[in-house]
């Protein structure tokens, strides 16, 4: 499996996960999109740097583009993968999901 098909995959599996599964929605507020506004922020800026000076390389045969290790362009932006900002929607997604999920189920939770 690529690490574009895993992206895609974990990006997929976290999004049912939110809306059909544990139904906490998050992806359709206003707060969740500005919280992950400054998540990918610094996300951008560790995957960049990681990326950008080789100290993390990926297989150009299991990525969008080869590899070239531009700013932008072929497949990659701020230097990282794509497919990186998809795992990390994923990771976060998830974690916060649960999050809401296990708050809303505690004794003396609103």
């Amino acid at each position: 499996m690529t690490y574009t098909a895993a992206a895609v995959i974990g990006v997929g599996a976290a999004l049912v996960l939110d809306v059909l599964v544990l139904r906490t929605r998050l992806v359709a507020t206003r707060q969740w999109w500005a919280a992950y506004g400054i998540i990918v922020f610094f996300q951008l800026l560790t995957n960049g740097w990681l990326t950008g000076r080789r100290i993390v390389t990926y297989g150009p045969d299991a990525i969008i583009g080869d590899a070239n290790v531009p700013f932008v362009g072929d497949g990659r932006l701020a230097w990282a993968p794509f497919e990186d900002l998809g795992f990390g929607f994923a990771l976060v997604l998830v974690t916060c999901v649960l999050w809401v999920r296990l708050g809303r189920r505690s004794p003396g939770a609103d």
